[in-house]
């Protein structure tokens, strides 16, 4: 189940998660917890699983505000598997009911997104020697 958690964003256990999805630095870790705390245009939401958040899913609405991009999705390693990460997202698109979600993100969880139906499209190489992918998927109207 997603509950709002941008008050808790500095709790050790959200920043746990959090940091698997940003790159690993404290100062621009610092700089994601600053702007979910202090920007009302972006949402932070764990997904609980036995009263423990076991994952968290950021993102903001889209110009229009009939889309969704999502900014941040992670779940505890050793949580991974357990179908948690689409639990996130279909929990989203019942809970928004936004007509197109959109992500970007590396090689790693592109396959992810794919398996969950977003089309995908490589955004080359944003960074050197590093691909980025734009995922998309647009719900039933």
């Amino acid at each position: 189940m997603l509950k709002p958690i941008n008050h808790r964003v500095r709790e050790q256990d959200i920043v746990e998660i959090l940091e698997t999805c940003v790159f690993p630095d404290p100062e621009r870790l610092e700089q994601v917890a600053a702007e979910y705390e202090n920007n009302p245009e972006l949402r932070l939401y764990g997904y609980e699983s036995e009263e423990e958040i076991v994952g968290v899913i950021g993102f903001e609405r889209l110009d229009g505000g009939d889309g969704l991009l999502i900014r941040h999705l992670a779940v505890k390693p050793e949580c991974r598997g357990a179908g948690f990460g689409r639990g996130q997202i279909l929990e989203l698109i019942e809970m928004a009911k936004p007509r197109l979600l959109v992500a970007e993100t590396d090689e790693e969880a592109v396959e992810f997104y794919r398996r969950i139906g977003f089309e995908i499209e490589s955004l080359g190489e944003r960074y050197p020697g590093v691909e980025r992918y734009r995922c998309t998927y647009r719900t039933a109207e």
